[in-house]
């Protein structure tokens, strides 16, 4: 069942966080702590609002203005890290930020105002840190404390590291004794050094004291913590650190599921792969206190396309959000993986539709609708952000850049693409393991062919030096990496935060 929403849906009845405009919040926590939270009852709910950000809905009412959740379908993950791609079309649709997105053009976020910024989440952290120190001098026993704090350092860390990919280091509250004082004033960055550090002991503290199966499914656990730790020293280039946590990943008995598509469906979501899934129901409709929900067939469906419970769409025409056929053409045809991706249909005039009769691209079906009521735009699937054969594939890369090509990563490598894209595909090709170089390339496509849109293609491209070089593939044009501070931002702190390079 899926509890974790249900939890959020009556937290957020009764949480808010209050802040003053501008970057000048007031006291967090400043609830009564004779009355809440008491209990530990009261504590499950205070704890609860750090999975506020770690939603799939359109996102929640904050007084910095209305918020997107890391994995809302605008401004989530898979918007900045997956269009911004060569795997996914300039899409001209609706303009505004979904062209932008995909031109990988984000000179736009430099006006962007409060409201919809992810650079409002420093405000988050420390949210986060006042929950902290609340579970810590409270008198629930030292168990139940570790727990709490595991889930707050969880979420603070993960969302440090989203920020890091985004802006680079911010200033953010870590110490509680800052709040309401002076030093929120102060916008100075912390260093990159300092900031990782933050990430990284937050994390470490997760991966120890998160269980590795909670009694709710959806809660924050120990793979998911150990999975974006490594991802951290990943993208860090601290391989030698990545390949440590990744063996740790490997001997908590998580297994490759031999049916790649069924990691997307609603009816096998909970499997031996997926070490952690944003939960989704399908009977929500990502208003705030209607928690989460999965509308991804709205976006990726042509108008014309027969769903098996959609039949209309966000999308005009034939042309939603859709992959590149260079993607498409990457993969070797016999390779499963790839039939996710609909390059030819027959749509409700019974008309068959495909590249030579003008099909945009390639319908991106990774999460069908086989689930929910007819008619109803909003699936059930939920959406996996960590996983095993990413986690592999991560591993290999890493044991590569240590060592070399050796046996043991070719062997990483050759388990994901034989369990995901079937064994008719065959090992990786001898003349893709020559040298380093030559393997980290190949690694590259089969990180491409295995997580395609779940939200890491930007930061895989970014750490294999591609990124430049993609998007020139498939004619976009790319600017700064990072995302810019937004003016407004910079204004506030008196010539303390500095723009970041490009703007």
């Amino acid at each position: 069942m899926k509890k974790i929403y249900a939890l959020l849906t009556i937290s957020a009845c009764i949480l808010s966080s209050s802040c003053k405009k501008g970057l000048e919040p007031e006291l967090y926590g400043n609830y009564s702590t004779t009355n809440f939270p008491r209990t530990e009852a009261d504590f499950v709910r205070y704890v609860a609002e750090v999975y506020k950000p770690f939603q799939s809905k359109w996102g929640y009412n904050d007084p910095a203005g209305y918020q997107n959740d890391w994995f809302s379908p605008e401004y989530g993950d898979i918007m900045m890290f997956d269009m911004p791609s060569d795997d996914i079309n300039i899409f001209t649709g609706w303009g505004g930020i979904f062209t932008q997105f995909t031109t990988a053009s984000f000179n736009f976020l430099v006006n962007q105002q409060s409201g919809n910024n992810h650079f409002e989440k420093i405000r988050f952290i420390t949210r986060i840190t006042q929950i902290i120190s609340d579970v810590e001098k409270s008198s629930l026993s030292p168990a139940a404390k570790n727990t709490y704090l595991a889930e707050a350092r969880m979420a603070r860390g993960w969302c440090m590291y989203y920020l890091l990919q985004l802006y680079g280091p911010l200033p953010v509250i870590l110490d509680p004794a800052k709040i309401n004082t002076e030093a929120e004033s102060n916008l100075s960055r912390l260093s990159r050094a300092d900031f990782l550090a933050a990430i990284v002991s937050d994390l470490n503290f997760a991966s120890v004291n998160l269980p590795k199966t909670p009694a709710e499914y959806g809660r924050f656990n120990q793979g998911l913590a150990l999975t974006v730790l490594m991802r951290t020293y990943m993208n860090e280039k601290d391989f030698v650190n990545a390949e440590k946590v990744g063996r740790q990943i490997l001997t908590m008995g998580y297994a490759l599921v031999t049916d790649y598509g069924s990691l997307f469906r609603e009816a096998t979501e909970q499997n031996a792969e997926t070490i952690w899934a944003v939960t989704c129901a399908p009977d929500q409709s990502g208003d705030e206190n209607r928690a989460s929900f999965n509308p991804w067939v709205f976006y990726t469906y042509p108008k014309d396309y027969k769903g098996n419970k959609v039949y209309s769409s966000f999308a005009g025409g034939d042309a939603p959000i859709s992959a590149t056929w260079s993607f498409y053409d990457s993969f070797n045809p016999l390779d499963k993986r790839r039939e996710l991706l609909v390059a030819s249909y027959v749509n409700k005039s019974n008309v068959v539709k495909n590249r030579a009769n003008g099909l945009t691209g390639p319908v991106i079906a990774k999460y069908p609708d086989l689930g929910g009521t007819l008619d109803n735009p909003y699936q059930g699937n939920d959406l996996p952000k960590a996983r095993l054969g990413d986690v592999m594939l991560m591993l290999a890369e890493a044991i590569n850049q240590n060592s070399g090509p050796t046996p043991e990563a070719i062997g990483l490598v050759n388990q994901v693409r034989l369990a995901h894209g079937g064994p008719a595909l065959g090992n990786v090709p001898a003349s893709a393991t020559t040298d380093k170089n030559t393997f980290d390339a190949w690694i590259l496509k089969e990180q491409g062919w295995d997580n395609y849109f779940e939200g890491q293609r930007k930061t895989d491209l970014v750490r294999h030096g591609q990124w430049q070089a993609a998007l020139a593939s498939v004619g976009k044009t790319a600017g700064p990496v990072l995302f810019p501070i937004p003016n407004y931002a910079i204004t506030a702190s008196n010539g303390k935060l500095s723009q970041n390079q490009g703007y």
